[in-house]
């Protein structure tokens, strides 16, 4: 929102060389935010990204107010969190047609897959460990990771990795990654549906063959 007719708006300037970055919101359009997150639980909404900011926030004035918030905001609900693994658990099977990425000449939509399957692998596993995340200007993210409890093991260093192997590699990568991270949804958060998921781990594609009869 950038309209202060509405009730918030943001700004940056340079102050000496550093760019400075604000948002303003009245204290009912903030309030209003943090009821659209906590209980909406409007996953898409970048203000998620702002949930995790005032929890890290350092208040300079109000502070018994922003107290206030930050005890609201730390109450992760367990609506939100199912929400947060439904809507991040879906995962193109790339994997499956590895063989053919190269013939296509795939380059821009095979980085698109890679991007969108990183960022729904890290959707899921925010929603296992209870932390507000966005893919909105995602930044930070191996301290990010560094939060996560339940996570496949070295979680981070392999999820980069995704974006410097070849993509024969990458792929393989990339469908172990979600396999484990199913597995998790399975142990911690059984509620949730993981069939559809599942069913696209191990698949492969097939070619063609051209059957002969006999007339």
């Amino acid at each position: 929102m950038c309209d202060p007719l509405e009730g918030a708006f943001g700004e940056s300037f340079v102050v000496n060389g550093v760019e400075c970055q604000f948002a303003h919101a009245t204290i009912t359009q903030w309030e209003k935010e943090i009821s659209s997150i906590l209980q909406e639980f409007d996953v898409q909404s970048p203000m998620i990204k702002a949930m995790s900011g005032t929890l890290v926030g350092i208040p300079l004035y109000g502070e018994t107010l922003i107290q206030q918030w930050k005890a609201k905001i730390a109450n992760y609900p367990d609506g939100l969190a199912q929400k947060m693994v439904e809507h991040y658990l879906q995962f193109v099977p790339i994997w499956g047609m590895r063989f053919k990425l190269a013939r296509r000449d795939t380059t821009l939509w095979y980085h698109q897959i890679l991007v969108e399957s990183a960022q729904n692998l890290i959707g899921v596993l925010s929603g296992l460990n209870r932390l507000y995340y966005s893919t909105f200007q995602f930044k930070r993210m191996s301290i990010f990771i560094e939060q996560m409890e339940i996570a496949p093991e070295n979680f981070a260093s392999r999820l980069e990795g995704l974006f410097h192997h070849e993509a024969l590699v990458a792929v393989n990568e990339l469908e172990a990654l979600v396999r484990e991270t199913v597995e998790l949804v399975e142990i911690h958060m059984p509620r949730v549906d993981i069939s559809s998921a599942k069913r696209k781990l191990g698949c492969r594609q097939q070619p063609w063959i051209i059957s002969k009869t006999n007339r």
